[in-house]
């Protein structure tokens, strides 16, 4: 990691606390406890990644200590250094307290530190296994192993290439440019609607740049108020507000060297603005109720569905902040205005749903790709990946059919059948009318038939809303007081 770890060092023997201090300093920040009543009162208010603990103290010994810290700090990694070789010890010690290693005195300061880089190295690769669903210790080495191979399959899966589009698409374009970006170490901002695939492209750029040997971590800003989104970024001590109920390292300090993917960042107060901006300035991070600051190497990619230029312009969003994100701005086109890619997508959603759903569905008939590519899919690549899961549940033929498409979709990709202009008027108000009609059968689907929301949204009063209704025959389904 980037910054130093902490490890604090237990003894009872002020020139044993100097010698170990004075071996460790260079590479570690190193806090000092006299005895296990001061290494408590540290672990009540620092996170600590490495104890290392003499056994024969005078009040209480190594491993009766390590084994309380197991219950009420079980993060850091545990180890006793001891001039005795008791085997009751060492077997209390592996079993109870959950040791790491048993050092015996006199130790090699080089082998001393390799021991403690090997405890700080597992303290981060059990915390990156965890964000990845593992629950379970792990020596180093399988850690290791685990950590690999899942980076290699991530690596594998997350490449530029697998980001399906036609080549005539607009995202194209898009891709190239996070190539270009991921080479360097830039902060990405990425724009553009729910759906759109924008944290795919941030996992692309992450495995296509330097840092993908590192850990990505991702992060929804909008999904938790402030406190817990500092506890969630920036970690926390026990006890640090109502819920901290253990230490919590955070996600900054997981990514250490890697990448942090923020989405929703728009939706982010004020108050958590201004604290983003320090670390992403001082690159380092305070966790809730520590009084230490952690350096931290993280490479920032953040997203949003607004128009973070008007928010702004609003007052909304920090102008500094802003800047500090928005490095290299990049946005995702909507599915609708890439029309062109949906066949290939489709193709490849339904190959995933068939096989997950155990289905033989092998492909789309002509008129359904048709109406999926007049649709406009506001919900983007998501709601494609929904409608293809429909249409494979209620298939009846080993390929969809235009029928298994939900109303929606069937109503909504109709395209405007317009009318060849001739001289005169009469065949302009027969176009116009069928925008009209398109335009108001669009949002009578989007609002699910309300007519306050279509009138609202159309600019429309109802009793005028409700004439069109009748004179484009589109009151069928409606209820008469919704």
């Amino acid at each position: 990691m980037s910054g130093q770890a902490t490890v604090l060092v237990v003894d009872d023997e002020i020139r044993s606390l100097e010698s170990l201090k004075r071996v460790l300093c260079d590479e570690f920040e190193v806090i000092c406890a006299r005895d296990a009543g001061e290494a408590r009162r540290v672990l009540e208010s620092e996170i600590v990644h490495a104890i290392l603990c003499d056994q024969r103290m005078q009040y209480e010994t190594g491993v009766d200590f390590l084994k309380d810290v197991r219950k009420t700090w079980p993060d850091p990694v545990r180890m006793i250094i001891s001039g005795y070789s008791d085997s009751e010890d060492i077997i209390a010690g592996i079993n109870e307290a959950g040791i790491y290693q048993y050092i015996a005195k006199p130790w090699h300061p080089d082998r001393l530190l390799d021991i403690v880089r090997g405890a700080v190295q597992l303290f981060m690769l059990q915390k990156e296994t965890e964000t990845a669903g593992i629950d379970i210790k792990l020596t180093p080495e399988r850690a290791q192993r685990v950590v690999t191979e899942k980076r290699g399959a991530a690596r594998k899966l997350y490449e530029f290439d697998r980001i399906v589009h036609a080549p005539d698409s607009p995202l194209s374009e898009v891709i190239e440019l996070g190539k270009r970006a991921a080479e360097f170490d830039i902060s990405v901002l990425i724009t553009g609607e729910s759906g759109t695939g924008k944290e795919l492209l941030a996992r692309a750029i992450h495995y296509g740049s330097a840092r993908a040997g590192k850990a990505f971590v991702v992060e929804n800003c909008g999904a938790l108020p402030d406190e817990l989104l500092e506890s969630e970024l920036f970690g926390c001590k026990k006890g640090a507000f109502t819920g901290a109920y253990q230490d919590r390292i955070g996600l900054f300090e997981v990514a250490d060297g890697g990448t942090i993917f923020l989405d929703e960042i728009g939706e982010t107060s004020p108050a958590f603005q201004v604290k983003l901006l320090r670390v992403l300035q001082e690159s380092e991070i305070r966790p809730l109720g520590a009084q230490r600051v952690r350096k931290v190497d993280v490479r920032v990619v953040a997203a949003t569905n607004r128009d973070l230029e008007a928010e702004v312009r609003a007052g909304r969003f920090r102008r500094d902040l802003y800047y500090r994100l928005a490095a290299f701005p990049l946005h995702m086109p909507a599915l609708r205005e890439r029309p062109m890619d949906i066949p290939l997508i489709a193709a490849k959603v339904l190959a995933d749903v068939a096989k997950s759903y155990g289905r033989n569905v092998g492909g789309f008939a002509p008129a359904a790709l048709n109406r999926m590519r007049h649709y406009d899919w506001p919900g983007n690549v998501r709601e494609l990946q929904n409608e293809i899961q429909r249409m494979v549940v209620l298939a009846t033929e080993d390929r969809l059919q235009e029928g298994d498409l939900s109303p929606r979709v069937r109503q909504g990709g109709e395209p405007i059948q317009l009318k060849p202009v001739r001289n005169g008027c009469a065949t302009l108000k027969t176009n116009i009318e069928a925008l009209e009609r398109h335009m108001i059968a669009e949002a009578l689907d989007r609002h699910g038939g309300n007519i306050s929301r279509v009138a609202g949204e159309l600019g429309l009063s109802r009793v005028g809303l409700r004439n069109k209704l009748g004179r484009y025959d589109l009151r069928k389904g409606l209820a008469d007081e919704v």
